[in-house]
């Protein structure tokens, strides 16, 4: 069993590393880790939040997938995913969005019991579509966060005397250039995932996967839409970034709307 006080020095690592980029600080305040830059604690924070998860998700009965054990992987996983690509891109604003939430979905696992949902003797092939629509999620979570803050930017920027945080974020054309990146390499792995369902699963349309797979096919649409739209037309701006909000949408409700409802509403397994 995972200690409390790693889960609350996880959590303090998110939200302080979060606090020091939202306020523009390179490091810690004057004491002992004071040339601890803010990443760092990122990285520290999601190592942590690794050694957490893991022995949930992974149990002898099978692999745990209810809820909030599966809302912290994602959010372990978005927050690599996130440092790794803030190693050459300059993102490093994401995560005044992505270490909050981070940190709140592992105090929700850490706090709130609700049954395991137990997947038992599942083959190779649910493996590589399980993976990859995680990933998939995960990507397409960092690009939500990446076009909400494309919005405050092009808001401030063309109507308003723009913020701090606006002003240290890349320019424009940069932030959307990484907005499409990110979208690009989400709609790789969510087509994985959706040809993994379709020639792995048995009935991929079945009454309780017919939701999910109408969903991941109305986001896939919508992505792929922009890709082809930015490919052909030139889209950006506001068509890119309510795009993108109404995909990951749709992503959410397919991954997230039928465990919310049968193990949280209906207390169902």
């Amino acid at each position: 069993m995972i200690h409390p006080l790693i889960n609350n020095l996880t959590i303090i690592s998110y939200l302080l590393s979060a606090f020091l980029i939202a306020t523009n600080r390179n490091t810690l305040p004057n004491g002992l880790f004071k040339h601890l830059k803010p990443l760092t604690l990122g990285w520290v924070a999601v190592l942590l939040h690794t050694t957490t998860v893991t022995p949930k998700l992974f149990t002898p009965e099978g692999l745990n997938l209810n809820f909030f054990t599966a809302g912290s992987l994602i959010s372990d996983i978005v927050v690599w995913l996130f440092l790794l690509a803030a190693l050459t891109r300059p993102i490093d604003k994401l995560a005044i969005a992505i270490f909050p939430i981070a940190a709140l979905m592992l105090g929700l696992e850490g706090n709130v019991a609700i049954k395991p949902q137990i997947l038992v003797n599942h083959a190779w092939q649910m493996n590589i579509h399980i993976l990859t629509s995680i990933i998939a999620f995960s990507l397409f979570n960092i690009a939500a966060f990446q076009a909400i803050l494309l919005a405050m930017q092009d808001h401030q920027l063309h109507g308003h005397r723009p913020h701090r945080l606006v002003l240290s974020l890349p320019p424009l054309q940069t932030m959307e250039l990484l907005l499409f990146q990110m979208i690009g390499a989400g709609m790789l792995f969510l087509s994985g995932s959706l040809l993994s369902g379709f020639f792995f699963l048995e009935d991929i349309f079945a009454q309780h996967l017919a939701h999910k797979t109408i969903l991941s096919l109305l986001a896939w649409v919508v992505f792929g839409s922009l890709l082809l739209g930015r490919i052909r037309y030139g889209w950006r701006g506001k068509k890119a970034i309510r795009g993108t909000i109404i995909g990951f949408i749709f992503l959410a409700l397919a991954y997230f709307g039928s465990k919310l409802a049968l193990e949280l509403i209906l207390q169902r397994v």
